[in-house]
């Protein structure tokens, strides 16, 4: 029996409302030895009064000294095991802008980059363009023809789109073309299995035509593709969990993976303040609510310790207005750490809080790296996260006789 065999046998209805409050990118790094972490260096008063009636501990996101994409990170959190459900992010893009996949098709994220005269990337975001020029951008790719296939490009957000192809034997089993660092020319795309080798073909011609249409959009004069795939079969909340549940996320890729589970996902504003007032206005309709902040993450992306510090404060200055609802259950976590000191996602393990009436509390009075490690849940695979919330709602029967 697996774990989401035993939570559909377990399941209890319930009235109780959970809220998983997830900041992308929470975990951090001091910038040097003795100093603290973002999350550390930030005042926030209303995690740490949430802290003194919770359990915190620490959540590995895939395993120990793994670094996760925000796909396997968030399914982690999710209940889904990220090493047996690795889901391509282009499927996640295409989903979160509710694009309909079909068996036929494969999705694939594109970052626009920036090409230097001799064909190497000198930024991997081309400037973080805004979207008003990503759209313009991919309405000019989305006239790309190539023989025996349907090609599809649409925007998603800033430097960020979406290729799907749709065709007859069509596989998602290739290397992203994005190498990850600057100064070296894109990879070429290349299958990792022999099914994918027309993947790949449609795939080279695609950026043959990209190169020349975008030739003379710097910075955006070219793109990676990264997150090839096709859509897999994967079960939803309701049957595994028994939960109403609903996501209130602005980012698409975000919004992507709370429909791929199943969630409801509901229209979020652009603001936190606009995801609260969402939150508050569904209140009555569902029993499990996905709360997605991003910015934590891209300051840390940017390296920029002291905005990341603010969107801290940011995101604990928007708890009163989800704690005013009384939720039976708050989850406050990330999908991965972002330290500012890497510049990048990593490995480490990330802050971790449930908050309960039916906490067994610990000693700890604020929420930050060095509590968590002293906190009550200790260190434990995120996958197991849902299960703990479910367990404090009230919404699992006892195991056995």
């Amino acid at each position: 029996m697996n774990f989401h065999d035993l939570t559909r046998q377990l399941q209890r209805q319930s009235e109780s409302k959970i809220v998983l409050l997830v900041a992308d990118g929470l975990g951090g790094l001091p910038m040097k030895p003795g100093d603290k972490t973002e999350l550390e260096t930030a005042i926030t008063p209303n995690l740490d009064a949430l802290a003194k009636r919770g359990t915190l501990g620490l959540s590995t996101p895939v395993l120990p000294g793994i670094t996760p994409g925000s796909g396997p990170g968030h399914l982690g959190l999710f209940g889904y095991d990220p090493v047996v459900y690795n889901i391509g992010r282009g499927v996640l893009e295409a989903l979160g802008i509710d694009f309909e996949l079909g068996p036929k098709d494969v999705a694939i994220r594109g970052n626009y980059c920036s090409l230097d005269e001799e064909g190497k990337i000198s930024d991997r975001r081309a400037g973080r363009i805004g979207s008003d020029v990503g759209a313009k951008l991919c309405k000019k790719l989305d006239k790309i023809e190539i023989p025996g296939v349907e090609v599809f490009v649409r925007h998603v957000k800033e430097y960020r789109l979406v290729i799907v192809f749709r065709g007859e034997g069509l596989e998602g089993d290739v290397h992203d073309t994005d190498p990850q660092r600057t100064g070296v020319e894109p990879l070429e795309p290349t299958a990792r299995s022999e099914g994918s080798a027309k993947t790949v073909e449609i795939a080279k011609q695609f950026l043959a035509q990209a190169r020349e249409i975008l030739k003379d959009d710097f910075p955006a004069n070219f793109l990676t593709l990264r997150g090839i795939a096709k859509k897999p079969d994967i079960p939803t909340y309701e049957e595994v969990y028994g939960t109403r549940s609903a996501a209130i996320a602005v980012y698409p890729m975000y919004r992507g993976l709370a429909r791929l589970v199943g969630m409801d996902v509901l229209d979020a504003g652009q603001t936190l303040d606009d995801q609260c007032a969402r939150l508050e206005a569904a209140w009555d309709d569902y029993d499990f609510f996905f709360m997605h902040f991003k910015y934590t993450d891209s300051t840390g992306e940017d390296g920029n310790f002291d905005a990341k510090v603010k969107r801290i404060e940011e995101f604990d200055a928007a708890i009163p207005k989800i704690t005013g609802l009384n939720p039976d259950v708050i989850v406050v976590t990330g999908d991965h750490s972002t330290p500012s000191k890497m510049k990048s996602h990593s490995w480490h393990p990330v802050p971790t809080m449930i908050a309960a009436d039916n906490c067994r509390y610990d000693a700890c009075d604020t929420f930050g790296e060095a509590t968590c490690l002293t906190g009550g849940l200790g260190q434990f695979p995120a996958k197991y996260l849902m299960s703990l919330a479910l367990a404090h709602a009230g919404r699992l029967e006892k195991y056995g006789a």
